[in-house]
């Protein structure tokens, strides 16, 4: 029997480690199960100018990957023009991040919806501001949490440490993924045979370097397995 009404969170063990890629590929397996979903970027820096505002391009891929269709201002409500931190981008323009927006959003989530896919913006501990983190509300509306691993030199260290941040954070860690950020990294199945050892949560799926922009045959949603998860 699978657990309808479920909101998962995507974080990374940094910036620019896959966190869109999975996200999207979490969003097509669960339509291929037949789930109503819809993914959001709360908070985004990075972003281009259009007619219509602002807007992100990992915004607008969770936008097309899920079943269903949201306005861009429930999917991204906090957003910046310049790739810096957000909290920095909004002090530069004399604001100050407003968490009330990401709950107004995610209250407009439909009631239907089964499955929604919250991607973080960076790491665990994304500053709101000098004192605050964006986990922390992650955490107090209890959000599962998904860590994104970007598999390179280094990565072993930031899995470890952000999977106890998450933790002591006190959000509930259902998993991680291993994302390969090249094609060929040394000492691969020695780095995912430690971490899957040493991180306190399953490994959900092992993604090969793909690019959600290029047309390729191959469905990153393949590389996934949240049977366990979903069937909770």
């Amino acid at each position: 029997m699978i657990n309808h009404r479920k909101k998962v969170f995507i974080t990374g063990t940094d910036t620019d480690v896959g966190k869109t890629v999975i996200s999207c590929a979490i969003l097509e397996y669960a339509n291929n199960l037949g789930f109503k979903t819809v993914g959001l970027k709360p908070i985004s820096a990075g972003c281009e100018l259009t007619p219509v505002g602002l807007r992100n391009e990992d915004a607008l891929l969770l936008q097309q990957h899920a079943s269903h269709n949201l306005d861009y201002d429930i999917i991204n409500p906090i957003a910046y023009l310049e790739p810096i931190a957000p909290h920095i981008a909004a002090k530069k323009k004399g604001e100050f991040i407003d968490l009330t927006l990401v709950d107004t959003a995610l209250t407009k989530v439909p009631d239907d919806i089964d499955f929604t896919v919250v991607e973080g913006a960076g790491g665990w501990h994304l500053p709101i501001d000098n004192s605050h983190y964006f986990s922390s509300w992650v955490a107090e509306n209890k959000l599962d949490v998904i860590l994104v691993v970007g598999v390179k030199l280094g990565c072993l260290n930031h899995a470890i440490l952000s999977a106890q941040a998450i933790q002591h954070s006190g959000a509930n860690l259902i998993g991680w993924v291993a994302n390969s950020l090249a094609i060929d990294i040394a000492n691969y199945d020695e780095m995912i045979e430690t971490l899957t050892v040493a991180l306190p949560a399953p490994l959900m799926g092992k993604m090969p370097y793909l690019s959600l922009s290029e047309d390729k045959q191959e469905k990153p949603a393949n590389y996934l397995d949240l049977t366990s998860y979903l069937a909770l």
